[in-house]
């Protein structure tokens, strides 16, 4: 018997959507006029989808008569709202391309994103949590050339904004839209980069209509559907698996907080019947431990989504057995493919749903290869994940340097995921690239962090790796090395001089002063060996 290579393509009887995110909205608006499209749990707002659809047909003319053409940029500074969901397909439907900015965003963070992208509008919450957006955006914006107008949710411009568009001659959108492609650009998302700055990953109509409307179909999704997101919109979890999973079905967005709480999102759960629930592990674990859980009713649960980072297999039989869900997938991706290129099925085993990702989406292509050689890999050999097909991202805003080194010439995208295939074409994510730390389900890159404690001015030379976390996956640990005469830092030190710079999942939680760094006899930091030393310093459990 010939053993079989690493790689396997989604063969699909259902074709990929050939048309906007736009067309595809006023389409599934047509067949469930009268269905619940959103629904905003703390306010108690809602719409039908045939109201939704005026509120972004609104919301598009406004951003027309505001001088917003195909092409320009318009970021989003907001945690989950019913505005951010309205500006997500009216920025589609008019071929602007939409900017998600995390909502923990720094000044230092948002100003390099603004300039970097060239955002002509800014659409942003007053506040956030601790951030006070506003201030933050007047004391930035003299430093943002393109920047030409900013306007705040829930204020006097927003409204106007709407009433503009009311008012608009509703012929006008007709026309945009005629210019528009499936193929267009119409998103920039913005991910660590090893780079030490992030990069703006740009995805088409066809990117993200198409890997939301297949996370749905192995979801099983139809218009009776009713999906609790609380996952994040500014990344493609909320927005993409989430929002266009729904609205590419006719089912229902339930937006249980602008962010994250266990207890908010059970209560969603039950007021509003949701039959699917998102979250990283973190998120499933909070929720199952809140003291509340067993006075909801969680029955209506069927399906849903883990992504992230590995389920453990206690937390995956939990999830199963108290919470009824019991189709839930795991999903694996990342931002530069859409997100979803490889996904259990609703019947797969426990055993299947913990110990591997799934196996490949519709109408893609994985393989694994040799990260020498670039060869593929025989069926149980471990090499780099890749991923080939409709997914793949049209490559980093204005960076084709970085995008030539993620895309090869084939399209291939190059994840820096090591993983292994077994015969059944199931992928087991084994490492990643040596570099990035996932921190909660966020993805992140100590290179951007080293960038920022190398601007201390008593820091010499800093290391950032992750060490294993009980509730976090992993937690960040800085490797210091002071100047000469220099204080050491403590973590509390280290924590004041990030705080308020550094969006707060991005602040090291331990600090470690040395006078040198493990070395390779060939002069290259060891931080293979620096994680070891770590988790017996600080008397961790090893994962």
């Amino acid at each position: 018997m010939t053993a079989e290579f690493s790689y396997v393509s989604g063969d699909s009887d259902v074709p990929l959507l050939r048309e906007t995110i736009g067309e595809n909205l006023e389409r599934t608006a047509r067949l469930f006029a009268d269905r619940d499209a959103l629904v905003e749990c703390w306010t108690g707002r809602r719409w039908t989808y045939q109201e939704f659809a005026r509120q972004v047909d609104a919301v598009a003319s406004g951003l027309l008569e505001t001088g917003i053409a195909k092409g320009d940029r318009v970021g989003i500074f907001a945690p989950n709202c019913a505005e951010w969901t309205f500006l997500q397909y009216a920025t589609a439907k008019v071929g602007a391309i939409l900017v998600n900015i995390n909502p923990a965003y720094r000044a230092h963070e948002l100003e390099y994103v603004l300039n970097q992208s060239g955002v002509k509008l800014l659409i942003a919450a007053d506040r956030f949590k601790s951030s006070d957006y506003v201030a933050m955006i007047t004391e930035l914006r003299p430093r943002c050339d393109a920047l030409q107008d900013v306007v705040v949710l829930g204020g006097e411009d927003w409204e106007a904004l709407m009433e503009r568009g009311r008012n608009a001659d509703p012929r006008r959108l007709l026309m945009e839209a005629e210019l528009l492609s499936a193929d267009d650009p119409i998103n920039i998302q913005y991910t660590s980069g090893t780079t030490g700055f992030p990069k703006g990953a740009t995805l088409s109509h066809q990117n993200i209509l198409n890997n939301g409307f297949f996370v749905g179909e192995l979801c099983g999704y139809s218009e009776a559907d009713r999906i609790c997101i609380p996952v994040p919109f500014y990344h493609c979890f909320g927005m993409v698996m989430g929002n266009l999973a729904a609205t590419s079905h006719g089912a229902c967005m339930v937006i249980p907080a602008p962010s994250f709480e266990a207890r908010t999102t059970l209560q969603a759960i039950e007021t509003e019947r949701c039959t699917s629930l998102y979250g990283v592990p973190t998120m499933f674990i909070a929720e199952l431990a809140d003291s509340a859980f067993g006075d909801f009713d969680l029955t209506s649960l069927r399906t849903g989504i883990m992504a992230g980072s590995p389920c453990p297999v206690e937390v995956m039989k939990q999830v199963l057995d108290r919470m009824g869900i019991t189709e839930i997938t795991i999903c694996y991706g990342m931002t530069e493919t859409s997100p979803v290129s490889i996904q259990t099925r609703a019947d797969d085993s426990i055993e299947r749903r913990v110990s591997t990702v799934g196996t490949v989406h519709p109408h893609l292509e994985i393989k694994i290869v040799d990260p020498e050689t670039g060869a593929t890999v025989l069926r149980g050999s471990p090499g780099e994940l890749c991923t080939r097909g409709y997914s793949v991202m049209l490559g980093y805003w204005e960076r084709p340097d970085w995008t030539s080194g993620a895309i090869d010439a084939a399209r291939w995208m190059h994840t820096g995921d090591l993983a292994v295939m077994d015969d059944a074409g199931y992928v087991s994510i084994i490492g990643r690239n040596k570099d990035m730390v996932i921190r909660g389900g966020e993805n992140l890159y100590p290179r951007e962090i080293e960038e920022f404690l190398y601007t201390h001015p008593e820091i010499v030379d800093v290391q950032v790796i992750g060490v294993p976390d009980p509730k976090y996956g992993e937690e960040l640990m800085a490797w210091i090395r002071m100047k000469e005469g220099a204080q050491p830092l403590t973590r509390e030190d280290l924590h004041g001089f990030c705080a308020g710079k550094l969006a707060h999942y991005k602040i090291p939680r331990y600090a470690h002063v040395v006078d040198e760094f493990p070395m390779t006899v060939t002069g290259k930091v060891r931080k293979v060996e620096m994680r070891e030393i770590a988790i017996r310093l600080l008397k961790l459990p090893e994962q």
